[in-house]
C-alpha cells in the first residue's frame, strides 16, 4: 500500500497560497504608491455604502439631490471632527463640542434676534447683523475652547471629566437665554452660510472651483516630487504618480458635475426668477456647491496644512507619541494642549454658524448627540486613541462615511434610535480595529 505524499504547493498557489498573496500583492502596490492603507479602505467601504444603499433604496441613495443634501450635512461635522483629531491626537478627548456647537448657535441667535434690535432699537436685517453675529460666536467658542484647555493643561483635570462637565454646562446655559425658547428666523444673509439653494454659488462659479482644485492637484504633486528628489527621498513610480492624481482630478470634476446636475426646485426657482426679473431657462437653474462644503474645504486645507507645516501641529503629534519625551524636548506641553482646545472652540463656532444658518432657527437640541459622531468620524478616519496617529482628511471621509449611514437608514425610514445603535456599533468597531493594528505593529 503506497502512502500519500502531499507535495508543497509553490507560494501562491493554491487555495490558501493565493489568499495569502494576493492581499501581500495588493499592500506591497500601496506601499509602492505610498498609499495609506486604511484611507484607501474606508474609500473602498464608502463605496460599498453608497452601494448597498442604493440597491436597497431601488436607487434612491445615489442621486444628484441626495449626494447634495449629503454634502451639507457632512460638513457641519467635518468641520469639527478636523479639530478633533488633533485633541486626540494629543492623547484627550472633547465630549463637550454638540453642547457647546447649540450654546454658541444658540448665542449668535440671541444676538441677532434679541440684542442688537432691542438695545440699538432697529430691525432685523442690518448690514452688519450677520457680521457681529459670527463675529461673537467665533470669538466665544475660542474663549471657551481656552478656558477648557487651561484646566486640562494647567490644572491637571483629565479631559474627559472637563469636557464632560462642559456638555452639561453647555447644555444647560442654552435655558438660561429664552428658558428653551426656539428663536427664528435668522438674518438674510446669515442665513445664506447654511446652503440650500440661494446658500450655493451656481453652476459657473462651481465649475471654476473645481477648475482651480485640479490646477492645484497637479501643482501640489510636480512641487512635492521635485523637493523629494532635492533631498534625496524616494519618490513614487509615474504610474502610481498618474493613478493617483488623475483619481483625484476625477473625483474633484464628478463632485463639481454632481452639485451642477442637483436643480432647485421649480416653485422656488419661478419665484426667485421673478424677483429678478429673468427667465427660468428649460434645463432648469443649477444649485452647484454649497456654502457650507466651501466652508469645510477651507478650513480642511487650513487644518491640514497647521497639522503637517507648522511647528504646533508638529508639537502636537510629538505630545501624542511620547509626552514625557515631547516635554524634555522643549516643547511646551502645557500650551500645547491649550492650543489644541482653543482651536477646537473655534472650529465649533464655525460648525454653529452653519448649522444655526441652515436650520433658520435655534433650538434647544441643536448640536445634541453630535459629540458622538464627530469622535467617530476622526476614530473611523484612522486617529488612534493611543495618540499621535491621525489624519485631518481621515477624519473628513471618516464624517462623510457616518452621514453617509445616517442618510441610507433615514432614506431606508429607519428609526432614529435604531440610527444611534448602529452609530454607537460603528465607533466600537473602529476603535477595536485601532487597537487590533496597533497590537500588531507591536
Amino acid at each position: 500500500m503506497t502512502e500519500a505524499v502531499a507535495t508543497p504547493q509553490p507560494k501562491g498557489q493554491g487555495p490558501t497560497g493565493i489568499i495569502r498573496e494576493i492581499p501581500g500583492r495588493i499592500g506591497a502596490g500601496l506601499r509602492v504608491a505610498e498609499i495609506d492603507t486604511r484611507l484607501f479602505g474606508m474609500i473602498l467601504a464608502l463605496a460599498g455604502i453608497w452601494i448597498g444603499f442604493n440597491i436597497a433604496s431601488d436607487g434612491g441613495f445615489i442621486t444628484a439631490r441626495n449626494l447634495w443634501n449629503l454634502s451639507v450635512q457632512s460638513a457641519s461635522i467635518g468641520i469639527m471632527a478636523t479639530g478633533m483629531v488633533l485633541v486626540i491626537v494629543s492623547r484627550n478627548i472633547d465630549l463637550s463640542v454638540g453642547s457647546l456647537l447649540g450654546f454658541l448657535g444658540y448665542t449668535m441667535a440671541m444676538v441677532q434676534i434679541e440684542w442688537i434690535p432691542k438695545s440699538l432699537g432697529l430691525g432685523l436685517e442690518q448690514p452688519y447683523t450677520w457680521i457681529v453675529a459670527v463675529a461673537i460666536g467665533l470669538a466665544l467658542g475660542a474663549l471657551l475652547g481656552t478656558a477648557t484647555g487651561i484646566v486640562i493643561g494647567y490644572g491637571g483635570v483629565p479631559s474627559f471629566i472637563v469636557t464632560l462637565g462642559g456638555l452639561l454646562i453647555f447644555r444647560g446655559a442654552i435655558f438660561s437665554y429664552a428658558q428653551g425658547q426656539t428663536l427664528a428666523p435668522m438674518d438674510a444673509i446669515f442665513r445664506l452660510l447654511g446652503g440650500g439653494p440661494q446658500g450655493s454659488v451656481g453652476d459657473t462659479i462651481s465649475w471654476i472651483v473645481g477648475v482651480v482644485a485640479c490646477v492645484f492637484i497637479v501643482i501640489n504633486a510636480v512641487r512635492s516630487r521635485r523637493r523629494k528628489r532635492q533631498y534625496g527621498f524616494k519618490v513614487r513610480p509615474l504610474w502610481a504618480e498618474f493613478a493617483l492624481n488623475g483619481f483625484a482630478i476625477v473625483a474633484v470634476l464628478g463632485a463639481v458635475w454632481v452639485a451642477n446636475a442637483y436643480k432647485w426646485p421649480e416653485a422656488l426657482a419661478q419665484k426667485w426668477a421673478i424677483e429678478h426679473g429673468v427667465t427660468v431657462p428649460p434645463e432648469g437653474i443649477a444649485v452647484g456647491i454649497a456654502i457650507p462644503v466651501l466652508i469645510l474645504i477651507g478650513v480642511t486645507i487650513v487644518m491640514s496644512y497647521i497639522a503637517t507645516r507648522r511647528r504646533f501641529g508638529r508639537s502636537v503629534y510629538a505630545l501624542g507619541g511620547n509626552p514625557e519625551a515631547a516635554r524634555l524636548g522643549g516643547i511646551n506641553t502645557r500650551r500645547t494642549i491649550v492650543l489644541v482646545f482653543t482651536l477646537m472652540g473655534l472650529l465649533c463656532g464655525i460648525s454653529a454658524v452653519v448649522q444655526t444658518a441652515r436650520l433658520n432657527a435655534a433650538v434647544t437640541a441643536l448640536g445634541f448627540g453630535n459629540e458622538l459622531d464627530v469622535i467617530s468620524a476622526a476614530v473611523i478616519g484612522g486617529t488612534s486613541f493611543a495618540g499621535g496617529i491621525g489624519t485631518i482628511p481621515g477624519a473628513v471621509l471618516g464624517a462623510v462615511v457616518m452621514q453617509s449611514l445616517r442618510s441610507g437608514m433615514l432614506l431606508l425610514n429607519v428609526d432614529s434610535p435604531t440610527q444611534d445603535i448602529v452609530a454607537g456599533f460603528v465607533l466600537v468597531i473602529a476603535v477595536g480595529i485601532d487597537s487590533y493594528l496597533r497590537r500588531r505593529r507591536t
